[in-house]
């Protein structure tokens, strides 16, 4: 059970975590200082941000559940993960930073000479992160209220509260130095628990011996099969995509980029946050084997009857920990939660700045003053998306992967179009981006309003964002072509 000392515990982490956002961020004079932290934030530590921001609570969680009734093939994500370190160092990263913007989505303004182009991507991305901090911080307080025994309610609002107070006061050197101390207990949390299961049944060695005998530790899979997420060609190749979706488009990595000094920090902080990843993912897998072998292979604990596997580890946290250990890992879901939540409204902040303001640097302090309102409205909203999360009957994940996919893939292919394609009319990349979603809606439909797929069932999700993304670059480079030949066909 959850009991004094844990409380404290917990309790004391909340605390330091603001502290150390309020000391960290002192001097934030004007918006650049805000939002890029002067363009010398030291590259490990915006490393351990980028990677500290991705992996959210659901990683903490989900994981282990996922190796619990399956096994470690997700493990071959980290193959699209270290193809998209190479897009993302030698294409986008190097944009960026000689471009001289302040928001990703200034590239299209530049690139197509439309602010509607540009604010039509700012819109998908406000859309797209909104509903994922929604779920994000909906998913963790979940367990919290379980396990701490509160309402959901009081569960999402603290520890969102926590979050965008320091993300209101310090901007994003709170946001990275605060993710620094969030991965660390994050991390150190995970590979405790993996400690104390492996001592009590035998050690490393003998648990790894039986989770292998129990078929949890197979990770490679080189089937073709597109319609199982499982394999390499969805895990390791489609997969790739969406990891440069979100390296390459996401503003909360564009942020980071820009806040380090030059091509080569930024560079370092994307190959540091991959390499995290990957461990990251071990470990939590590692976990998730380990509490199948403690329960259900040495059976050193007894689980209740009917529990579900997303149950499991929860359960172990609140009954199979000692005193003061359980509040320690309590406060490592409260760290992803809050890391996921203060990114999302450092940049949504940000692109509500430059993206819909079109914010001035001769305005001085006015902006500054405006970003922080920003990072206020979408706090509240992303609290409100969470609770919103909460009346939702349907699969959540189900929901969040369509519209990841929905948003993400016609982002990327925009780039693209931007990095590559010449004399593109800014309405046609409009309708090539309409097109992408609407791919989409054909193969996937719409779980959140129970419309089904006409072509469900040929892909699995990884997919998603590869056909939207080559949907639109394809309808653009087909529309170019077309009216690039009605001059021609007008004079003959």
């Amino acid at each position: 059970m959850f009991t004094v000392i844990d409380w404290i515990v917990l309790a004391a982490y909340l605390l330091f975590s603001l502290l150390v956002g309020l000391f960290v961020s002192r001097g934030n004079k004007n918006l650049k200082e805000y939002m890029f932290g002067g363009g010398a934030m030291p590259w490990v530590a915006v490393g351990i941000s980028l990677i500290a921001t991705s992996v959210s609570a659901t990683t903490f969680l989900g994981a282990p559940a996922d190796v619990y009734g399956d096994d470690m093939t997700f493990l071959m994500f980290q193959i699209g993960a270290l193809l998209s370190i190479f897009v993302v160092g030698f294409i986008f990263i190097p944009r960026f930073r000689t471009a001289g913007i302040n928001s990703a989505y200034e590239l299209f303004e530049r690139r197509f000479d439309s602010k509607t182009v540009r604010r039509l991507a700012a819109v998908f991305y406000c859309l797209h992160l909104l509903l994922r901090t929604g779920i994000l911080l909906y998913a963790p307080s979940l367990v919290l209220a379980q396990i701490l025994h509160v309402d959901l309610k009081v569960a999402i609002i603290v520890s969102a509260a926590v979050a965008i107070f320091y993300t209101w006061f310090g901007g994003i050197k709170a946001v990275i130095w605060t993710d620094v101390l969030q991965f660390c207990v994050f991390f150190g949390g995970g590979l405790l628990v993996l400690i104390l299961i492996a001592n009590s049944v035998g050690g490393f060695g003998e648990m790894a011996a039986m989770a292998g005998e129990a078929g949890k530790t197979r990770w490679w899979n080189p089937s073709m099969d597109i319609s199982d997420a499982r394999t390499l060609i969805s895990a390791g190749f489609a997969y790739a995509i969406l990891e440069i979706a979100i390296r390459g488009c996401d503003q909360q990595f564009v942020q980071r980029y820009l806040s380090c000094k030059d091509v080569k920090a930024a560079n370092r902080s994307s190959v540091l946050s991959m390499v995290l990843g990957c461990v990251v993912s071990v470990l939590f897998y590692w976990v998730g084997a380990a509490l199948f072998v403690y329960y259900k292979v040495a059976k050193a604990g007894l689980l209740p009857e009917g529990i579900g596997q997303n149950d499991v580890f929860p359960y172990f946290i609140v009954n199979g920990l000692p005193q003061g250990v359980t509040g320690l890992i309590v406060a490592a879901i409260c760290a992803a939660a809050m890391s996921s939540l203060s990114g999302a409204i450092n940049s949504l902040s940000n692109t509500s700045e430059h993206d819909f303001l079109g914010w001035k640097e001769e305005e001085g302090i006015g902006g500054l003053k405006r970003a922080k309102i920003w990072t206020v409205v979408w706090g509240v909203l992303g609290v409100f998306f969470a609770l919103f999360a909460a009346t939702q009957q349907g699969s959540l994940l189900k929901n969040a992967l369509f519209f990841t996919g929905l948003f993400t893939g016609p982002l990327l292919g925009m780039f693209i179009l931007a990095f590559f394609v010449k004399n593109l009319r800014p309405w046609m990349v409009i309708v090539a981006v309409l097109c992408g979603m609407a791919s989409l809606v054909l193969i996937q439909g719409i779980p959140a309003f129970g419309v089904p797929a006409l072509l469900g069932g040929i892909f699995s999700w990884p997919w998603m964002p590869f056909i939207s993304m080559t949907t639109t670059i394809l309808v653009a480079v087909l529309l170019k072509l077309i009216f690039s030949l009605v001059p021609q066909t007008a004079h003959k």
